[in-house]
């Protein structure tokens, strides 16, 4: 019997480790699922002695309990499956009460009954005290809780075996039946401890207690930790700057780079992009983002002009300057532009597209009506052509 190659199984755990990083919950029902629990030892392995995060696999679902570097990223929200919608608190707190329902619920459960323990749990005076009342009487109000059922759709934790939400938009009396599935559910939730040993109510204190960690009391935990945080910036953050890091997670990385960056090369295929600034682990595919520079599109198109000035200008920029910038730059591109795009109102919204998508990428700074280019986005100034001339023939 011919033995596998080595170079495929090290392909087979490269794409399933690059499908856990896109989606740390899979299902038996994802395409790389089988090549996750394939090589789960050894994955589980990497993840435990390079990022300190967990990975749980069993006959139908692959979990990486990933452990966000940054508590104060507020540029990767929840979106609606079908508009891209960020979610807003109040789908936020309809997602955890659908939860909650769900977790007491049978083995299924239709939409109308999913929304009246929804009011139900709903009623908590808590919530009221908070300013956050639920009805489902208009169409606007189910609108949000359809949101939030098809996000759990998305991510597997519903099935759906009959009926259509767009229905029950139209008129709560048109019902959808979902099977629930138990073990994707369990798998959702990823803290470090549970959330009802958390007695403050504030929330930003309350999302530091449920991912707190313990601290390290000798040097070799302290310098393992130090490498936990680190590889997870790197994988999660578009830029790892040297200044936003602690002094010691800047001497690390100093010190620890080239062998921090190799290892997650070999394991995802990334490839590290060191600049004096700092270091951006990089995508040579463009499949490990969830926003893309450059895109295609008049969003896309916006977005990099509106860097290359960025750049290119002599400290920071005012919104009201950059909205000035697109709309005259929908004139000299109106032949590939949208044709909405050279309405007056449209600037507006290209301009926060494209300094949402730049915030993401950590690219720019934003202070009130002050945007300023950040160091990485010198690697999208656009060059003026260099035009040479014919030589003469003789």
């Amino acid at each position: 019997m011919n033995a596998v190659p080595l170079v495929d199984v090290q392909a087979e755990r490269r794409r399933a480790a690059r499908a856990l990083l896109a989606a740390p919950l899979l299902t038996i029902a994802d395409e790389e699922f089988r090549l996750v629990r394939k090589h789960a030892a050894e994955l589980a392995a990497w993840f435990t002695q390079e990022t300190g995060w967990r990975l749980v696999v069993d006959a139908e679902t692959a979990r990486l309990f990933k452990t966000p570097a940054r508590l104060d990223d507020a540029t990767r929200p929840a979106r609606a499956p079908r508009t891209k919608v960020p979610f807003t608190r109040r789908r936020y707190v309809l997602l955890c009460l659908a939860l909650a329902v769900l977790e007491r619920a049978d083995a299924q459960i239709t939409l109308g009954r999913l929304a009246e323990g929804v009011l139900t749990a709903a009623a908590d005076p808590a919530l009221a005290a908070a300013g956050i009342e639920f009805r489902m009487e208009r169409r606007e109000e189910r609108s949000d809780l359809v949101a939030a059922v098809r996000l759990l759709l998305e991510l597997g934790v519903l099935h759906r075996v009959a009926g259509d939400e767009e229905a029950y938009l139209s008129a709560s009396s048109n019902d959808v039946l979902y099977d629930v599935r138990r073990r994707v559910l369990a798998g959702l939730l990823a803290t470090t401890r549970g959330p009802s040993t958390v007695a403050t109510a504030d929330p930003d204190r309350r999302l530091v207690a449920l991912t707190e960690e313990v601290t390290p009391d000798t040097d070799e935990l302290r310098l393992r930790s130090l490498r936990h945080r680190l590889t997870r910036r790197l994988l999660d953050d578009p830029v790892v700057y040297y200044a936003e890091l602690a002094e010691d997670e800047r001497a690390y990385l100093v010190s620890q780079r080239h062998a921090i960056t190799r290892r997650i090369t070999e394991l995802t295929g990334l490839v590290a992009e060191p600049r004096a600034e700092g270091v951006a682990m990089v995508d040579p595919d463009d499949e490990l983002t969830d926003v893309r520079m450059p895109e295609q599109g008049t969003e896309g198109h916006v977005t990099l002009l509106v860097a290359a000035h960025l750049v290119t200008a002599d400290g920071p920029c005012t919104v009201p300057e950059l909205a000035r910038l697109i709309r005259e730059l929908a004139v000299q591109h109106s032949a590939y532009w949208r044709k909405s795009a050279a309405e007056p109102a449209a600037a507006a919204d290209l301009l926060a597209q494209a300094l949402d998508r730049l915030t993401a990428l950590d690219l720019i700074d934003r202070d009130g009506d002050q945007v300023g280019a950040r160091p990485a986005l010198v690697r999208y100034a656009l060059a003026a052509p260099t035009i040479r001339k014919a030589r003469s023939r003789s």
